[in-house]
Order: structure tokens, then C-alpha cells, then sequence
């Protein structure tokens, strides 16, 4: 693959990946397609406006047309699809939105592909590969052996059920019309540029504030934590080392609670104004500041309807099959994020402003 069409491109895991991807595979053609809905953010692709390989559009996956014009005019030989509405929350109020973007969209894009690649015949080789997640899988019990590619699925959200729905398309438009495709079912992400209303980077920013750090029910969610940057690397493998029509998990074998996850973050914090006199200047708020602890800023909140208990990858096919193992340990990850976010103070206040 040389020249790729992300979708979503400007999102976090996205934007990560662009970056990721120029740095890898110098000289590749990158083109981002996004729509910069309230997730999507220019300033997640500032560091490489400088960079002739990449060409930003700003435009909707669901408009065939363009996704087809983009394909033909820029000889684009992959698609690596990103573009969607994430949040559970988000959809639990409003689940429209992501019954268009994630289940109209993505087939909007693999017409466009079919029509290009296999009618057109505009490239000799190509490859459409949909990022997908591990909550398509539905819940596990504390003792479940972790999901595996042959999990049945079993979506709890309307989230998690459009990208079901939308993962059997691009499974259909293989075993259908021959399209060369990929899937790859992810687990939680965390890392830079990441919008915060998730769970980490809204711990973060809250925690800075002195704002409330709100946790679901008791706490006692699991989920398996996977670094962005692990995450591209995987997908990188799956676009160029994956068999055509086959589906990877990638997780980060990091399983945490929330509850924990959220006090660790919440002593990263202490350590690191311990350790900084400026913080207490810069974020005046933080319980930290005053030399007080973090952790006095968790609330439990009334738990969302329909909560998973527990997600765990086993992404053992893709060690076997393609060489890929998650590198960053849960701990480190987090203490890279939180720097992350201590250093970049611009970009999420922009956001919060906006």
C-alpha cells in the first residue's frame, strides 16, 4: 500500500496514524478525508501541514461521490476507514447518528471502493481495511476467556451495534464482490490527541481543573487498555501483512477497573506536582496545587444503561500471523499521557473553548 484515503483521518486514533504512517513509510501518498464533526480536529494534523505527501479534505464518508473522485484522481490504493461516531453515551441519547455515519457510511465507501477498484480496475492492487472494536463482542462474565475473532458477536449499544452491522458489510463485500478487505477489532485506546470526553483525557483535564472525576456505578468495569501508537503499529501489520478477508484483534493485554485506572491516574498527578513547582502555577485548581490528593475529586454517578462489565482481547492471530505484540505497559502509557496533556494545555483548552 502506497497511497492511502484515511477516513476520519483528523479523529484521534486517526490522526495518530497518519502521523505514524508518514513516519514509517516515507514518501507514501496520504490523503485524510473528514468531516470534522466535534470530535474532529485540524490541529491533530498541525505538526505535519508542512508535509507535501499529505492532502487533507474536508468532506462526509456518506457522499459516494467524492470518496469515488478521491479514489480515481489521486490513485488511491487503500482505504483505511476510521470515520465514526464512538461514544456510547452519545449514542445511548442520540443513537441516529451513528446508524448514518458508521453503518450508511462505511457502505458509502465500500461502493465507492467496489466501483473504483473492481469495475474501474483504476489500481492493480488495493486493500479496504475497517477499524473495528472489541464491543461488538458484547460483555464478559470475571472469569470469560478474552474475545478471539471467532467470538459470536453480541453488541449492548446502539454504538457497538452499528459498527457490528457495519463490520458484516465489509465482510459481505468480500465474500460477495471479491473486495480486498481487512477488519481489525481494537480495544480501549489512550494517548495523544485524544478528545476529552473518554474516559482518560476527561480524567485528566478534570483533575486539573478541579472538577469532579465522575466514575459509573461502582467502579468495578474492566477494560483492556491499548496505547494508540500500539494500535498503529497493529493496523500498519494488518495493511501490509494481512491475508485478504480476515479479521485481527488488537488489544493491549492490559486489562484494569476503572476505579483503579482512575486512582492511578490520579496519583501520576500528585507525583508529577510534586515534582514540578510550575504545575501548581499553571493549573491553580488541581487538588494537587494545595498539596491535597487527587483522588478526593472521584464521584460515583448513576450507571449508564445497558454497562458492560468487562472487555479483554486476545490477539494472539495477530502475534502468530503478523508479529505484532503491544508494546507500552498500562503504567508507562499513562504517565506518557498525562505529560502528554501537562505539555499540550493549548490544544485541549481550545477544545473545551470551542
Amino acid at each position: 500500500m502506497s497511497r492511502l484515503l484515511v477516513t476520519g483521518g483528523a479523529g484521534f486514533i486517526g490522526s495518530n496514524f497518519v502521523h505514524h504512517w508518514l513516519r514509517e513509510h516515507p514518501g507514501d501518498r496520504v490523503v485524510v478525508l473528514d468531516a470534522l464533526t466535534y470530535a474532529g480536529n485540524r490541529a491533530n494534523l498541525e505538526p505535519l501541514a508542512a508535509r507535501t505527501e499529505l492532502r487533507f479534505v474536508h468532506g462526509d464518508i456518506c457522499d459516494t461521490a467524492l470518496v469515488e473522485t478521491l479514489l480515481r484522481e489521486e490513485a488511491l490504493d487503500a482505504v483505511v476507514h476510521f470515520a465514526a461516531e464512538s461514544h456510547v453515551d452519545r449514542s445511548i441519547a442520540g443513537p441516529d447518528a451513528f446508524v448514518h455515519t458508521n453503518v450508511v457510511g462505511t457502505h458509502s465507501l465500500l461502493r465507492a471502493a467496489r466501483r473504483c477498484w473492481l469495475e474501474l480496475r483504476t489500481v492493480p492492487q488495493h486493500r479496504f481495511h475497517h477499524v473495528s472494536t472489541d464491543e461488538v463482542y458484547g460483555s464478559l462474565g470475571p472469569h470469560d476467556p478474552a474475545f478471539t475473532e471467532t467470538t459470536p458477536y453480541a453488541p449492548n449499544s446502539p454504538y457497538s451495534a452499528s459498527k457490528a452491522a457495519s463490520d458484516h458489510l465489509v465482510r459481505a463485500y468480500h465474500h460477495t464482490y471479491g473486495l480486498d478487505t481487512t477488519i481489525s477489532n481494537c480495544s480501549n485506546n489512550y494517548g495523544p490527541w485524544h478528545f476529552p470526553e473518554k474516559l482518560i483525557p476527561l480524567i485528566i483535564v478534570n483533575l486539573l481543573e478541579g472538577k469532579p472525576l465522575p466514575v459509573y456505578g461502582d467502579g468495578r468495569n474492566v477494560r483492556d487498555w491499548l496505547h494508540v501508537a500500539d494500535h498503529c503499529r497493529g493496523i500498519d501489520r494488518v495493511l501490509t501483512c494481512g491475508r485478504p478477508g480476515e479479521v485481527y484483534n488488537i488489544g493491549g493485554r492490559a486489562e484494569s477497573e476503572n476505579i483503579e485506572l482512575v486512582r492511578q491516574l490520579c496519583s501520576l498527578a500528585d507525583a508529577a506536582f510534586a515534582a514540578d513547582a510550575t504545575l501548581a502555577k499553571r493549573f491553580p485548581a488541581a487538588p494537587a496545587a494545595r498539596g491535597a490528593r487527587s483522588d478526593t475529586l472521584i464521584r460515583f454517578v448513576t450507571d449508564r444503561p445497558g454497562h458492560d462489565r468487562r472487555y479483554a482481547i486476545d490477539c494472539g492471530k495477530a502475534e502468530r500471523e503478523l508479529g505484532f505484540a503491544p508494546a507500552m505497559r498500562l503504567d508507562s502509557g499513562l504517565q506518557q499521557t498525562l505529560r502528554w496533556y501537562l505539555d499540550h494545555e493549548h490544544w485541549w483548552r481550545a477544545l473545551l473553548a470551542r
